[in-house]
C-alpha cells in the first residue's frame, strides 16, 4: 500500500471513528428536554465563529492570535486533505497547500506550548496538557509526508510520519466520543448553531429568563435531563479556559462556586462520571473527587452542592466572559429552581423575604402604602386611570431604604426642574418579583408580575423611568413573556437625554473629589447601557477615574441574585474587593445608579469612598446654580 492510500485509508477511518463518537454524545444530548431549533443555524456557524465568538476572544491578542493560527490552520488541512486524499486526487500543488497549512498551525501550536510552560492559574491541566504535543505530531506528520517527494519517501520516514498523523488524528476523531480535550471542536460549532440564546447572534442582549410553565409541572431542573438539550450540548463546547472563573465575584470571594468546574460537573452529571478527572481549580473549600452525577440522578447535592448554587450573584459576568458562548447563569437558576419549588430548600433569611413577597407584596412586609412616605413633601402626582401622562416612576424596593431615599428624592426634583408630566404609583405599586424569580420562585414572580401587568394596563402612559436596574430589567425584557410591554428608561438614561435636549440645565458639579463610577451588572451586563450615566458624568463636568473592572466587564457589588438573602459564607465580601478596586484609582467618591449597589458598597467596613448616586450629583449641580 502506498503512503497516499494510507493517509486515505488513516483519513476515512478517523472520520468513522468521529461520526461513531458524535452520534454517541448525540444521543446524551437528546436525553435533555425538546428545544425548538432551526436546522438552518447551520448554515450560520462561520459567521458566529468568526465574528461573534472571535469577538470574545480577541479581548486577548495572544490567545486570539494563537487561535487564529492553530485553528485555522488544522481546518484549513484537515480540509485540503479531505479533497486530496479523501478523494483521491493525490494533486502535488494541493500538497504544497497542505505544508502551508501545516505550518501555519506549528506556528500557532508554538504559542500554545509557550502558554501551556507557564500557564495562568484559570486554566486547566490534566488532558489538555497534551494538547500541543498532539497537534504538533498532527501537523509534522502532514509535513513530511507532503514535503518529501513520495519517490524519496523512505520506509522509516513513511512509518513515522503515519504514525505522527494517527496520532494527532486520533485527538480530534475520538475527542468527542471519549470526552477529551478537542471534544469542543465539534460540540462548539454545534452549540454555535443551536444555541439556547440565538437571539444573542442578532445583536440582541439576550438577558431574560425564560418562564416557566407551572401548569405542565415544569418546576426547573433538578437532574442532567431536565436542561433543554441545547443546553447540555452547550456545556459540551467549555473548553476550560477559566475566564468565567476569572470574572466570578463569589470565586474571588472564596464562596464555593467556580463558573467553570460547575459548568465540567454539569457534564460529569451528562456522561455519568465524576469529578475526578478535573484539572482546574476546585470550588472554594470543597475538595475535588467526591462528586458523582448521571442523566437521571439529581444534580444536589450528589454532583454539586447547594451551597455553590447559592452563591452566585447572576451578574452575568462569567457569560460576559465566555469565549465560547455558554449560559452559565441560566442554568444556575434553572436548578435554583427545582430547588425552590420542589424541594423549599432556600438558604439565609431568603424564606422570609419570599413569604413577604407573598403576603404584602414587598420584600421586607411592608405596607405599600409607605412606600412614597419620603416624597410627601414634594408634590408628586399619583397616577391615575383615565389621566394620560408621559411618564410612570416606579421607584421599586429602594423606596423602603431611608438612604436610597435621598437618591428617589434627587430624582424627583430633577424630574421637575425639568418640568415633565410624570406620575408614581403610590400604594399600587408592588415588587416586580425580579427577587423571588433568581432565587428559583418562578411562582411568586409570575403572580406578581400578572399583578402588576394588570395595574400598568388600567393607566396611560408613555415610558416608565426608574432608578433601579432590577426593576427595569423585569419591566423591560422580562414581562414581555407574559404579555406586559412597555418602553422602560433608567434615570441616568433620562437625566443624560434631558440633559442633552437642553431640558434639565446643569451646571458644573461642586464635587471636586476623585470620582470613579460602578456599572451595576443589571444595567450594563443584562442591559448594555454603560454610556448613559458616564455621559451625565461629563455633562457634570467630572472626569471619572475608570477602574480596571468597568463597562460590560465590571466587577459586581455582590447585591444581585438574592445573594445577600442567602448569604453562603466566604473568606471576605464581595463589595470590599470592589471598594479595593475603587481605592486602587485613588477614587474618593464612587457614583452609582442602583439601589442595591447603594446598599452594598456603603456596607463596607471601615474607611471608604463616598458612596453617591449619580442623580445625587446631578441634583447637587442644580442646586449649586440657584
Amino acid at each position: 500500500m502506498s503512503v497516499a492510500v494510507a493517509v486515505t485509508v488513516l483519513f476515512w477511518v478517523s472520520v468513522a471513528t468521529l461520526a461513531i463518537g458524535l452520534a454517541r454524545r448525540a444521543r446524551l444530548w437528546r436525553t435533555g428536554r425538546e428545544a425548538t431549533v432551526e436546522w438552518t443555524g447551520l448554515l450560520t456557524v462561520p459567521k458566529r465563529y468568526f465574528v461573534d465568538l472571535h469577538h470574545v476572544v480577541a479581548r486577548d491578542p495572544y490567545i486570539a492570535n494563537t487561535h487564529i493560527a492553530t485553528a485555522g490552520g488544522a481546518f484549513a488541512a484537515l480540509v485540503l486533505v479531505a479533497i486530496n486524499y479523501g478523494l483521491g486526487l493525490y494533486a502535488p500543488v494541493l500538497d504544497w497547500a497542505i505544508l502551508l497549512a501545516a505550518i501555519v498551525m506549528l506556528t500557532g501550536v508554538y504559542f500554545v506550548w509557550m502558554r501551556r510552560r507557564h500557564p495562568p492559574l484559570r486554566l486547566s491541566g490534566g488532558a489538555w496538557n497534551r494538547l500541543p504535543y498532539t497537534l504538533t505530531a498532527f501537523a509534522l506528520g502532514l509535513a513530511l509526508l507532503t514535503l518529501i517527494p513520495s519517490q524519496t519517501l523512505s520506509a522509516g520516514i513513511a512509518i513515522a510520519a503515519l504514525l505522527l498523523l494517527l496520532a494527532g488524528s486520533s485527538e480530534l476523531a475520538l475527542g468527542i466520543g471519549t470526552g477529551g480535550p478537542m471534544k469542543h471542536a465539534v460540540a462548539g460549532l454545534l452549540h454555535l448553531a443551536f444555541h439556547p440564546r440565538p437571539e444573542r447572534f442578532a445583536g440582541v442582549r439576550s438577558t431574560a429568563l425564560a418562564p416557566l410553565a407551572l401548569s405542565n409541572h415544569d418546576f426547573g431542573a433538578r437532574k442532567p435531563s431536565d436542561f433543554l438539550w441545547t443546553e447540555l450540548l452547550s456545556f459540551d463546547a467549555c473548553v476550560e479556559c477559566g475566564k468565567c472563573e476569572q470574572s466570578c465575584p463569589a470565586f474571588a470571594a472564596g464562596q464555593p462556586l467556580n463558573p467553570k468546574k460547575f459548568i465540567q460537573d454539569l457534564v460529569a452529571g451528562l456522561s455519568g462520571s465524576n469529578d475526578s478527572a478535573y484539572a482546574g481549580r476546585p470550588y472554594p473549600g470543597i475538595p475535588i473527587g467526591y462528586h458523582r452525577g448521571s442523566l437521571s440522578e439529581t444534580i444536589v447535592p450528589k454532583l454539586i452542592e447547594a451551597e455553590t448554587v447559592w452563591s452566585c450573584t447572576t451578574c452575568r459576568a462569567c457569560v460576559e466572559e465566555c469565549p465560547m458562548l455558554i449560559e452559565h447563569v441560566d442554568a444556575i437558576v434553572g436548578m435554583r429552581r427545582s430547588l425552590n419549588l420542589m424541594q423549599g430548600e432556600v438558604p439565609g433569611t431568603a424564606p422570609e423575604t419570599l413569604s413577604n413577597l407573598r403576603e404584602t407584596e414587598t420584600q421586607g412586609g411592608h405596607a405599600k402604602a409607605a412606600r412614597y412616605n419620603w416624597a410627601v413633601d414634594l408634590d408628586v402626582p399619583v397616577a391615575e386611570p383615565g389621566k394620560p401622562i408621559d411618564l410612570l416612576l416606579v421607584a421599586g424596593e429602594g423606596a423602603f431604604d431611608m438612604r436610597y431615599q435621598r437618591t428617589l428624592r434627587a430624582l424627583v426634583k430633577l424630574m421637575k426642574a425639568a418640568r415633565l408630566d410624570f406620575a408614581v404609583l403610590g400604594e399600587r405599586e408592588r415588587d416586580t418579583g425580579d427577587t423571588a424569580r433568581r432565587l428559583g420562585d418562578e411562582a411568586t414572580f409570575q403572580f406578581l408580575a400578572k399583578r402588576n401587568i394588570e395595574t400598568f394596563a388600567s393607566l396611560d402612559f408613555k415610558r416608565i423611568v426608574t432608578s433601579d436596574p432590577h426593576v427595569l430589567h423585569s419591566l423591560r425584557n422580562e414581562y414581555s413573556a407574559l404579555g406586559g410591554k412597555y418602553t422602560v428608561i433608567h434615570h441616568t438614561a433620562l437625566l443624560a437625554e434631558l440633559a442633552e435636549r437642553g431640558k434639565l440645565q446643569l451646571g458644573k458639579s461642586p464635587e471636586v473629589r476623585a470620582l470613579t463610577y460602578h456599572d451595576p451588572c443589571y444595567l450594563g451586563r443584562y442591559n448594555g447601557e454603560t454610556e448613559a450615566p458616564r455621559a451625565l458624568l461629563r455633562k457634570l463636568g467630572i472626569e471619572v477615574r475608570e477602574m480596571e473592572r468597568s463597562g460590560l466587564r465590571g466587577r459586581c457589588c455582590g447585591g444581585g441574585g438574592g445573594a445577600p438573602l442567602t448569604d453562603i459564607p466566604a473568606k471576605q465580601r464581595i463589595p470590599d474587593i470592589r471598594m479595593g478596586d475603587a481605592r486602587d484609582v485613588g477614587a474618593d467618591v464612587i457614583a452609582v445608579a442602583c439601589p442595591q449597589c447603594t446598599a452594598m458598597l456603603e456596607g463596607v467596613a471601615g474607611a471608604h469612598a463616598e458612596v453617591l448616586d449619580i442623580a445625587e450629583l446631578a441634583a447637587a449641580s442644580l442646586e449649586a446654580q440657584a
